[in-house]
């Protein structure tokens, strides 16, 4: 999914949940700047992210990520790669250990939120562009240098690991019919 399917896409989502709506003149205006996929576009710049789903669709696999201290999807910087699908499937692997996934293309989340200022970086916005991997079974979770933990969670449970609302957003949408055109 390059630029311009990017574009086309978002010009046709559709969403159940207003808190997501303002979020797409967001990603439209930035995705008018070349750099919009460079980590060092600032104020943000896009990201791809991985809602990872079991077979049974019952349980998420999450990342306690080590710089934000939280337990988020796995998801990362596209550092220029305009296939923002590669790029969500790529951080899944590398941040997970789980190879073989069943890619869903068409866009299930997007999220606009603010990433704190380090020491090398200042606070900026991601702009996070979410798809749906089914997790093919019997695949060993590796944690990464970029995590304290990877973990598969019941849905039923995840407020009992996180009160991120974008978090929560996606597992709510998983209870929306799946034919739903307006996740």
């Amino acid at each position: 999914m390059n630029r311009s399917i990017l574009l086309q896409h978002l010009h046709s989502y559709q969403t159940s949940f207003a808190e997501e709506k303002p979020f797409v003149d967001r990603f439209l205006e930035l995705l008018a700047h070349p750099d919009a996929f460079q980590r060092t576009h600032l104020p943000g710049h896009i990201t791809g992210s991985a809602w990872i789903l079991n077979e049974a669709k019952d349980q998420t696999l999450l990342v306690h990520h080590a710089k934000l201290n939280k337990w988020v999807q796995p998801g990362g910087h596209a550092d220029g790669d305009e296939n923002i699908l590669a790029v969500a499937v790529r951080e899944a692997q590398e941040e997970t250990g789980i190879i073989h996934f069943n890619v869903h293309s068409t866009l299930f989340d997007i999220d606009v939120h603010t990433i704190p200022a380090r020491t090398d970086f200042p606070q900026h916005q991601h702009y996070d562009v979410r798809f749906v991997l089914e997790a093919i079974p019997n695949q060993t979770i590796v944690v990464s240098d970029e995590s304290h933990d990877v973990k598969w969670i019941p849905l039923q449970d995840l407020e009992q690991f996180t009160k991120e609302r974008s978090v929560l957003r996606m597992r709510d949408k998983m209870r929306l019919p799946l034919g739903s055109t307006k996740r």
